[in-house]
């Protein structure tokens, strides 16, 4: 079985070779040098490390198109394409090999089965391609944007495809072998053209496989100087994706020696941010997922991805060259990239993050312009500059006294550690719960909850300082740092072992950024202490004649998307007798956010609908009679959100602290 062609070319082709050939690879790896040269701009980024971790993860959102897949449609359309081009390229090159230089001649089996893998796939293609768009320009998705490029690639792609079968139909009619059977849409296709006449055909084919060579290669060029070059960037930025925690921000490097922070132009990003800004694909994922841009703020971060990416191309160069000049002040991000507006809407949720099939990082880049407009420009919301100066003087967000921090517990019977320090677990209160009236009920709770079980806590009383978190990623690092630096000191002073906190901000802060600093303790939320306590028979919910009747759960984002704690809160409501558990319409890794993270807490919300009264409606949307949480920032924005509705009274907000010790027969 060998294959047939038509061999209709000779040497006078060979300038028409080079063009085909040598000018579109010549434009590829020029416009991939480029590429290159811009992302080398940014700052340095060590991201060679946990070499095993990375392939797997390549091998997984890669090959395997893990977060593509969550959306089934888009997911089938886009595998359809990306594995069939990937075949398709191979069998194209293999072709334009053996034509034009006589290399890598296929014959016997694997032509035939060769054969059958490009009809298959290539017929898959243009389902997917068809299906692309459909999605694109009939059922046009808000956060899916049309520009002309896409329509481009679009057709460029189905060009390629319906004129590679047409070269092969063309052949199969004049040569008619009877292998070509497996090549099965060519075989299907071929008798439409058997009326021509042999010449006709043969003419016909000569000029259809200029045409699909032509297409092949132009398409090839056209890969760096289109959103097709995340063929290449995508892969690379999976394959470089963090390998911090998911909770830990990338620090400030040297900080006490630092001249210069967070990221006034797009070369004071790293690399890989860079990297990230090449690799995106408009997808709109990110856009779809994000609270802000669904409360109609003006932060999109698919918004924020293409606008730097157009910075750097536009003044990356010049910026480079500027040197002691400093850059011009277009090329500043802010404004000319990022309105304020935008900056400060992000609540840090990290469902952007969530969702990118890429793995691109959107939040470092968001909180490290936000870092250079706190601590360079002074320029943030008015509302930060009382929050920072109470964290400064009194290391709480309200302003109160530092000696306060510990009254709420004097009637329970906790000790400090300056009293006693040896204890089952530091319980760092955090400031919610240490001064909101609403989360010291929570504490309370906790501690009841702890002592029944036979747990002893201690706290540190007013030697507790802010964990650091809002402070942090509201872009005052150095803030955040001195505060976080003090709590290492005194749990150290202490031989603090094992912490427990209610706060999911205060949690993770703790676990995830404290250990770079020197800070390495085993930190547990509550309510994987509670679900262990329960496990272990510690604790014993009763009816008690009580029924908390129908509940949903609210996942906190700093708790689920930063640390995919999920089943534990579950777990304790599911143990309590008389509930009825039930899931909001965004659960999980889609929760959709309460508005308080990032420091916005402690702004205004004055554009837009409200984040918080948006989650608390879709939550309400469930009929439930209580809505519980594991969080006091979540707990207080549901809680105004009630208050603005005038609603106050028609469902409960508890925390799963308040509901077990309910459970117990002693509420």
């Amino acid at each position: 079985m060998e294959p047939t062609r038509i061999i209709y070319w000779n040497i006078p082709y060979h300038n028409l070779v080079y063009i085909l050939v040598i000018i579109p690879i010549a434009l590829f790896i020029w416009g991939f040098i480029r590429i290159f040269r811009l992302i080398a701009l940014g700052k340095p980024d060590n991201r060679l490390d946990h070499l095993g971790s990375r392939l797997k993860d390549k091998l997984l959102y890669v090959l395997g198109q893990w977060r593509v897949f969550k959306s089934p449609l888009i997911g089938i359309a886009h595998g359809m394409v990306f594995f069939g081009f990937l075949v398709l390229l191979v069998g194209t090159m293999l072709e334009a090999l053996h034509v034009l230089f006589h290399l890598f001649e296929i014959k016997g089996w694997f032509y035939l089965i060769l054969s059958f893998l490009l009809d298959i796939l290539g017929f898959a293609v243009l389902v997917g391609i068809i299906i692309a768009a459909v999605r694109r320009y009939i059922l046009r998705p808000k956060y899916l944007d049309r520009m002309w490029e896409d329509g481009v690639i679009l057709s460029l792609i189905a060009l390629v495809v319906i004129t590679g079968f047409i070269v092969e139909a063309l052949r199969i009619a004049v040569l008619k072998p009877p292998f070509e059977v497996w090549s099965t849409v060519g075989w299907t296709i071929a008798p439409i053209f058997e009326g021509l006449g042999k010449s006709s055909i043969l003419t016909l084919h000569q000029i259809m496989w200029w045409v699909h060579m032509a297409l092949s290669f132009a398409f090839i060029a056209y890969i760096p100087f289109s959103k097709l070059r995340h063929i290449f960037t995508s892969p690379a930025s999976v394959f470089f994706r963090s390998s911090l925690p998911k909770g830990e921000l990338p620090p400030t490097e040297d900080l006490e020696q630092a001249e210069t922070f967070g990221a006034a132009t797009v070369n004071q990003l790293t690399w890989k941010d860079l990297l990230d800004l090449e690799a995106c694909t408009r997808c709109g994922r990110c856009e779809d997922a994000c609270p802000a841009h669904a409360s109609e703020k003006p932060l999109s971060p698919k918004n924020i991805i293409i606008d730097l990416r157009d910075n750097l191309h536009r003044w990356g160069a010049k910026i480079a060259k500027a040197g002691d000049e400093g850059p011009p002040d277009d090329a500043l991000i802010i404004p000319t990239s990022i309105e304020p507006e935008e900056l400060w809407a992000c609540t840090t949720c990290r469902a952007c993050m969530e969702q990118c099939p890429i793995l691109i990082e959107h939040l470092p880049k968001i909180v490290e312009v936000r870092r250079e407009q706190v601590l360079m420009q002074s320029a943030f919301p008015k509302e930060l500059q009382l929050t920072f100066k109470n964290m400064e003087t009194n290391s709480n967000p309200w302003g109160l006294g530092w000696a306060e921090r510990g009254k709420w517990a004097e009637e329970l019977g906790v000790k400090t550690l300056a009293e006693d320090a040896d204890v089952d677990y530091l319980f760092y209160v955090g400031c919610m719960g240490s001064f909101d009236e609403r989360a010291k009920r929570v504490a309370c709770d906790f501690v009841r909850l702890c002592q029944r079980a036979g747990i002893k806590l201690g706290i540190l009383g007013g030697e507790e300082k802010c964990c650091g978190d809002n402070a942090r990623r509201a872009g005052n690092e150095y803030l955040s740092y001195m505060l976080m630096l003090e709590n290492i000191e005194t749990f150290n002073a202490y031989d603090v072992r094992r912490i427990v906190t209610i706060c999911p901000h205060g949690y993770n802060t703790i676990k995830n950024e404290y250990p770079r600093f020197g800070g390495r303790y085993a930190v547990f939320h509550h309510s994987e202490l509670l679900a262990d306590l329960l496990l272990d028979g510690k604790l014993t919910p009763c009816n008690n004649g009580g029924k908390p009747g129908r509940v949903i759960y609210h996942d906190s984002c700093y708790l689920g998307r930063y640390n995919d704690i999920y089943a534990e809160p579950r777990k304790i409501l599911e143990a309590i007798p008389g509930v009825v558990l039930d899931e909001a319409l965004q659960h999980h890794r889609k929760s959709f956010c309460c508005g308080g993270g990032g420091g916005r807490m402690w702004l205004e919300e004055e554009i837009g609908k409200r984040i918080n009264e948006m989650r608390m409606e879709e939550l309400m949307g469930k009929d439930p009679q209580t809505v519980v949480t594991a969080c006091g920032f979540c707990m207080t924005m549901f809680e105004d959100a009630l208050k603005a509705k005038d609603m106050v009274g028609q469902v409960a907000v508890k925390d799963i602290a308040e509901l077990l010790w309910e459970a117990q027969g002693e509420g």
